[in-house]
């Protein structure tokens, strides 16, 4: 039986091109998903990014909702350190309450920022680190379940949407299955961690409520074009953005003439190397068997795509490709 296919989005800003562009073509990317038969669209949340623009999730999932009507739509994720629990409960029960059955609140514990940035979001002298993170869940599962002591959060009581737990190491693998939620991993930049994080939410799962046996997805980072060469070529601003970032220097995404002419050291070769590794990119035929073997080896429950490309156009040809292999 075939598994669900999922879009993750990041509204990614590329040169000559506007934030706001980005946005209309995430809303664009997501009614043309849904034609294809793409289960869910989710939005990642990053700050201090110039070629992110889904900075708010919770406006961008309203958005995209509204201009859909069947798939699901949420955060992969919200970065819970960076919010108070209040706040987000309010904020995705009011999207369920407008979008009943079609809304998930999929949570990081990392601020998914530098430091800074984050100090800006919480206005604390000592923001929440990610070891605080069950303890700001726990908090926030009590708006959804009316709990709170003295507190009611309007519409979260009565309005919660599915809560999965995002990972890129075993962490939030261990604790989403000892509270028996779904579990979504970060392939797409843990490869390395895949299979052990999955391993770990298997062994430690508890039925609950939710869920009665372990449901995990993987995000995976895919790119697919008419060629072999055509895809690699298209992956370059993806690599050439990703070692910008590590460098401390995030920006624009480049174009792919860009990215071709830029003049890597043999340090920074190897780097933008072992990143496309753990990518699938090629044309139809190639992108398939990448996607089986990954599938063969996670065992997945679902498959969530990520496509970095520069061009608008090319990554929603994308994503018609990848449909027409299922």
């Amino acid at each position: 039986m075939a598994i669900p296919y999922s879009v993750l989005d990041l509204a990614t800003v590329g040169e000559g091109q506007t934030s706001a562009q980005a946005l209309q073509a995430s809303i664009e990317l997501a009614r043309r998903t849904e034609e294809l038969g793409y289960h869910r669209f989710w939005v990642a949340e990053h700050h201090n990014m110039p070629g992110v623009a889904s900075s708010a999730p919770p406006v961008l999932i309203a958005h995209v909702a509204s201009a859909t009507s069947r798939m699901r739509v949420g955060s992969g994720g919200v970065m819970l350190p960076n919010h108070a629990p209040l706040v987000v409960a309010e904020q995705f029960g009011m999207l369920e309450a407008l979008h009943p059955g079609r809304i998930d609140l999929g949570l990081g514990r990392a601020p998914g920022t530098d430091p800074r940035t984050a100090h800006a979001l919480r206005r604390s002298p000592a923001p929440l680190s990610a070891d605080d993170f069950p303890e700001q869940l726990s908090e926030l599962i009590s708006y959804f379940s009316g709990d709170a002591t003295g507190i009611t959060a309007v519409p979260a009581a009565g309005n919660k949407p599915p809560i999965w737990l995002l990972g890129s190491s075993g962490y939030s693998a261990q604790l989403s299955g000892m509270l028996g939620m779904p579990f979504a991993f970060a392939h797409h930049f843990s490869a390395q961690n895949t299979l052990p994080a999955l391993a770990l939410y298997r062994k430690h799962f508890q039925p609950s409520a939710l869920l009665d046996k372990p449901y995990a997805m993987v995000a995976a980072s895919v790119i697919c074009a008419d060629t072999d060469e055509q895809a690699q070529y298209l992956a370059g601003p993806g690599a050439l953005s990703f070692l910008r970032l590590r460098s401390g220097r995030p920006g624009l995404i480049a174009t792919p003439e860009e990215a071709a002419a830029y003049p890597y050291t043999d340090v920074e070769r190897l780097i933008v190397e072992d990143r496309l590794a753990n990518q699938i990119i090629g044309s139809p035929a190639t992108v398939e068997r990448g996607i089986e073997k990954l599938l063969a080896e996670t065992e997945a429950d679902e498959l969530m795509i990520t496509t970095m490309v520069h061009s608008p156009a090319d990554r929603l040809r994308s994503y018609e490709l990848v449909a027409g292999l299922r």
